[in-house]
């Protein structure tokens, strides 16, 4: 009995001395930096697209200015939409323009700035297949639609020639949420496939043939990733940070382009005129021998009218930055810079808000 007290005696002990050792500050541990106390939470939600590049913006627009705390959920572009509409948050992002009808049912109005130029590709997960794919719109469409639901389906296999298919059954993954990559996606498949575009249409949610839905472009890079002989569409980015294969998709002038730089700025090429009169442009299924096919602008929903002093100087003064030094930053994650002409039209949009 004596034995066992002395032992409970020596745990106890050593535990008291864990206690102390581990709940005693580091020497090394940095000291927290409160908040200013006069510091400006601004809130903002919507798409998925963009928020690998507005995550860093954001971020670093904070350690140049301490007092301001851009804070941005990535729900999706309907989400977003949805928000503003609802007045639960200071600004809204988008990658579908919106039009006259949208802008009319909203209960405020709003600049649409465009931030920066993306690529939307097909992603897909096939076991025994490494090959880089080429994919003409009718394949893409057509497996959309339920039309060709075999990895050895000849719409496939004839512009990949060498790469030996499974004949196992295609998986299709889109998006569950309200989605601007979904309105790209859709908006392209309605300009190549008259059937899309009769049968399903474009916009951030529609009624999909068939399909499994995943929330987010994280949610279909996650479900590509784990789900043998699946495909699904996800921004480049998303693509390139899972390690999923991505495909060339063959363009208007016939070639089968891969998402880059240099392609999706070409897709952009003829955009600029078009957008001195109107910002909301499509640039799906644009000209050009370069152009990469499934590309868009995305954009940023400000209100013309901000009532708060503070919050409208700081969402201007961001909105330049971003328009300016903030392009510099784009390219690391595989964005595209806004042409220069867009700049300066934003910049006069700029002046406008109150």
């Amino acid at each position: 009995m004596k034995k066992a007290a002395v032992v409970l005696g020596l745990l106890v002990l050593a535990a008291g001395l864990m206690v102390t050792r581990t709940s005693a500050p580091s020497a090394a541990a940095p000291t927290p930096v409160p908040p200013p106390a006069d510091a400006l939470l601004i809130n903002a939600a919507g798409a998925t697209f963009p928020y690998p590049i507005y995550s860093k913006w954001f971020d670093a627009y904070h350690k140049m200015h301490p007092d301001i705390q851009i804070n941005y959920q990535s729900i999706g572009s309907g989400g977003g939409i949805q928000q503003l509409h609802a007045g639960t948050v200071d600004f809204g992002a988008s990658d579908m323009p919106l039009k006259d009808e949208m802008l009319s049912q909203l209960n405020l109005h709003v600049f649409q700035f465009p931030t920066v130029l993306g690529a939307v590709m097909p992603t897909y997960n096939i076991p025994g297949v490494n090959a880089e794919l080429n994919f003409t719109p009718q394949a893409l469409a057509g497996i959309y639609l339920g039309k060709i639901t075999k990895w050895n389906d000849p719409e496939i296999t004839k512009p990949n020639p060498g790469v030996s298919f499974p004949g196992n059954d295609i998986v299709v993954v889109h998006r569950s949420d309200g989605s601007g990559t979904t309105f790209v996606w859709t908006d392209y498949l309605s300009k190549v496939s008259p059937e899309w575009k009769s049968r399903v249409g474009s916009n951030t949610s529609v009624n999909w043939p068939v399909g499994l839905g995943g929330k987010g472009n994280e949610g279909v890079a996650g479900i590509v990733k784990q789900t043998p002989d699946s495909i699904g569409y996800v921004e480049l980015i998303y693509a390139l940070q899972n390690h999923l294969p991505y495909g060339r998709v063959q363009n208007s002038s016939g070639k089968f382009i891969k998402a880059s730089l240099t392609t999706v700025t070409a897709a952009a090429a003829g955009a600029a005129a078009q957008m001195q009169k109107d910002v909301r442009v499509s640039i799906t299924d644009a000209p050009g021998a370069n152009a990469f096919p499934i590309c868009s602008f995305t954009y940023l929903l400000i209100p013309t009218n901000i009532p708060d002093a503070r919050k409208d100087k700081a969402i201007k003064d961001f909105l330049h930055w971003m328009m300016t030094d903030g392009q510099n930053m784009v390219e690391a994650l595989n964005y595209a810079r806004l042409p220069k002409p867009v700049v300066a039209i934003e910049e006069k949009s700029l002046s406008q808000v109150q």
